[in-house]
């Protein structure tokens, strides 16, 4: 998780530690003398380039398939809170008047509390206690008529994907990529940008060009993985919006 600055710093010192290390090998080890293993360096470059990029795009898929899950997540839980404010005007007083705060209460919560807790990484817990307590509300109720009956089965329907959608943002706030999963990025991509250092060309200007891009688009896409892989996290984050417009929404009925 980087912001900005960060990602930019990091791009920058990677690709000048690779012409770095490419200018030092040149010294230590000059290109004349490794043309003749250029045969080498070329199929072991293919076969390290080919296999780190099926390993980073399928780690960048993974992360952003994950991001846009808990972005769908935040909509369906925003969702099922405007849903179970318009059914409980079918509910009997003073269960409606009440659920109906608790939802209000429920949204500004998540606004002001749950989402600086999970910028901050650590578990939003403050609409719990709301949540626990619309349980209670709609489990008093003593339906007086079909109509009230009916509109409490569904403002159960709609409480327990609340609930479920709620239990799911938290996991996916700490979600993240396993160490191992990091190393096997960060060592792959140092062993595929080395090997093309250690290639034998005529012209050192156009090697240090191909070494350059090569080095930008690698750490560009470790850059992406980073700030995408914690998605309530960082300068690339799930924003609250489903929540403020469920708060217009509830502000209307």
């Amino acid at each position: 998780m980087l912001n900005y600055w960060q990602d930019s710093f990091f791009v920058l010192v990677t690709v000048i530690a690779a012409l770095a290390f490419m200018a030092l090998l040149n010294r230590v080890w000059p290109r004349e003398k490794r043309r003749s293993h250029n045969d080498l360096i070329g199929w072991q470059v293919s076969i390290l380039g080919t296999t780190y990029a099926v390993i980073l795009g399928f780690m960048l898929y993974t992360v952003w398939t994950g991001f846009g899950e808990a972005d769908l997540n935040v909509d369906l839980e925003a969702n099922a809170l405007v849903n179970l404010h318009a059914l409980s005007l079918g509910l009997p007083e003073p269960q409606r008047t009440k659920l109906r705060d608790l939802g209000r209460s429920y949204a500004e919560t998540a606004l002001d509390r749950d989402w600086p807790d999970m910028a901050a990484g650590q578990e939003p817990r403050a609409t719990a206690a709301i949540n626990a307590e619309m349980w209670n509300t709609i489990m008093s109720i003593k339906s007086a008529s079909p109509a009230e009956a009916t509109a409490e089965d569904h403002a159960l329907s709609q409480l327990s994907m609340l609930t479920e959608h709620r239990r799911t943002r938290i996991l996916q706030s700490a979600s993240r990529l396993p160490p191992v999963l990091w190393w096997v990025l960060m060592v792959g991509g140092t062993l595929t940008v080395v090997s093309a250092c250690t290639f034998g060309s005529d012209s050192v200007g156009l090697h240090a060009v191909q070494v350059f891009s090569f080095t930008l688009l690698i750490s560009l896409c470790l850059a992406a993985i980073s700030n995408i892989n914690r998605p309530f996290q960082g300068v690339i984050h799930i924003d609250s919006y489903a929540f403020r417009r469920a708060q217009i929404n509830m502000s209307m009925h």
